[in-house]
């Protein structure tokens, strides 16, 4: 429901059980960022599902993922059921109409969604490390690979790229060290291990092109709605650091590609980054100093980012004082850490004369929450223990079949969904490592040619009997000692040494040529 620029989330609840204000999310402070909070099975998946709505209703674009399966239902039309109906009659809903939602699906594996890629350069050195778990001295191998690749023009866009860089990296140790510092072939066999098990695990399906265009996240349909897209991620939370790296990357790529628009009336996109803890489990502290960076610049290009977890203690201080939207679902308060985590979800609130927040947040019922939003000049509203309404879509998954008619009318069909492998830097390494063994072969060929031609000290005329005359003029030659076979043998020994030499270094020039050759020019 949408009225003058607000989006109606649900009522508050006075002490006495009386229904007080409706609470609402002014649209032009949707940019503000936010948090939504709670213990497992208190309603955030439905506060998720409510809040975009609203905002697909109001013109803007939502992103969410999709952590159990159930969201997807946002895009089929709800049904009427009594705990629903109780709820909208309950808070003043009326009329609670039911509706469907228009959504885009996706999958980094393809299976329930359309393809999801993005390239190895676009990922970049520091979250490529964050993904596999790098150590200080194999994230400066990283950007070493990503510096020889821009000043090769080799293009690194999927995962064998990586991984072809990387030998070549290995092979070539010592002559890259004395240009781009300590290369350790231990960092590098280190980095090849890690990507070894990330391709196991199908990490490999999300690197490559079509890479995605942000513009697809960003659509809104004919009548004005924003479209909601939705990541299926069951099968991606298998790979916890792969989810939180890859939704830091599109967090990244927004900030980098989209203009600085300002105050705007409305957001340009909602970002729902759910299980947000994953992101900053054991983040170093670059990756947290990133992530509050691009939380802190980003309202300034019109996203809303929007962080759904379990805990508020989930969340670094500094990014926690940039969420002004807040809603706080029940919290458990059993164990020290449980208790320390209510005491400081009660604080982040603007205090209530009618009740104390931290008693109040271990006693919510299920679809009920203690809401605070920004109003007036963009100050916090004071808190309030608020019903939260009823979304109009489907609560449950799509079916299958339903999924497929879906992705049938879908505006992104066939443009994600083959993939594109054009010439990167394995083709290109790959190449250059041909045509250098082919110039060593040859260079080798040329050395074990026969040459009659030489002439060397002890060959030659002297090889006839002594006394006899020579051939050419018909008179005596002069007598010659002959020289000792082990001195020929040395001569011979000399000869050959000097031939492989020769070879040896035509295939160092070979190899320098057609591997390096590129990267100095």
């Amino acid at each position: 429901m949408l009225q003058d620029g607000k989006l109606f989330i649900g009522t508050s609840r006075k002490p006495d059980d009386s229904l007080g204000d409706p609470q609402y999310l002014t649209l032009k402070f949707g940019n503000r960022h936010g948090l939504i909070t709670g213990a497992t099975g208190t309603g955030k998946t439905v506060t998720l599902q409510v809040l975009a709505e609203a905002f697909s209703n109001a013109g803007v674009p939502v992103f969410c993922a999709d952590i159990k399966g159930d969201l997807s239902g946002i895009a089929a039309i709800g049904k009427p059921q009594d705990f629903l109906l109780a709820r909208a009659k309950q808070i003043g809903l009326d009329p609670y109409e039911f509706q469907e939602f228009p959504a885009i699906l996706w999958d980094i594996y393809g299976e329930k969604g359309h393809r999801v890629r993005a390239t190895v350069a676009e990922m970049g050195p520091l979250l490529l490390s964050r993904l596999l778990s790098a150590t200080d001295a194999q994230e400066g191998v990283l950007n070493i690979a990503f510096k020889i690749a821009d000043e090769g023009g080799l293009p690194l866009l999927d995962f064998k790229d990586l991984q072809a860089m990387l030998a070549y990296m290995a092979e070539n140790a010592a002559t890259l060290s004395g240009q781009f510092g300590q290369v350790s072939k231990a960092s590098v066999g280190s980095l090849q291990r890690e990507l070894l098990i990330l391709e196991q695990q199908g990490a490999e399906n999300f690197f490559g092109e079509p890479a995605l265009k942000i513009t697809d996240i960003m659509r809104t349909t004919n009548d004005g709605r924003g479209a909601i897209s939705v990541l299926a991620a069951e099968k991606l939370m298998m790979n916890p650091r792969l989810y939180a790296t890859f939704l830091l990357w599109l967090l990244s790529e927004l900030f980098e590609e989209l203009p600085e628009v300002g105050d705007v009336d409305k957001p340009k996109l909602v970002f729902f980054f759910d299980e947000a803890h994953l992101l900053f489990n054991d983040a170093p502290k670059v990756l947290v100093e990133r992530v509050e960076q691009v939380v802190r610049l980003i309202r300034s290009k019109g996203v809303g980012v929007y962080f759904v977890t379990q805990n508020p203690l989930d969340v670094p201080e500094t990014v926690l004082a940039q969420l002004g939207n807040r809603v706080q679902h029940a919290l458990r308060a059993y164990t020290p850490r449980e208790q320390k985590a209510v005491k400081t979800a009660a604080e982040t609130f603007r205090a209530n004369p009618d009740f104390d927040s931290a008693e109040a947040i271990t006693n919510l019922a299920t679809g009920e929450a203690l809401v605070s939003m920004l109003e007036g000049k963009g100050v916090p509203s004071i808190v309030q223990r608020t019903l939260i309404r009823p979304p109009s879509s489907r609560l449950g998954p799509l079916t299958d079949s339903e999924r497929k008619e879906l992705m049938a009318v879908s505006p992104v069909r066939g443009l994600y969904d083959a993939d594109v492998d054009r010439e990167s830097a394995y083709e290109i390494l790959a190449a250059r490592a041909a045509k250098a063994t082919e110039a060593a072969q040859e260079a080798t060929k040329q050395a074990e040619k026969p040459n009659n031609r030489w002439t060397l000290p002890g060959f030659g005329d002297e090889d006839q009997p002594a006394g006899t005359g020579s051939r050419r003029s018909g008179q005596q030659s002069t007598p010659r000692t002959r020289a000792p076979s082990r001195e020929r043998q040395t001569v011979v020994e000399a000869a050959v040494k000097s031939v492989v030499r020769a070879a040896g270094s035509q295939l160092g020039r070979a190899l320098i040529r057609g591997i390096l050759g590129s990267l100095r020019r």
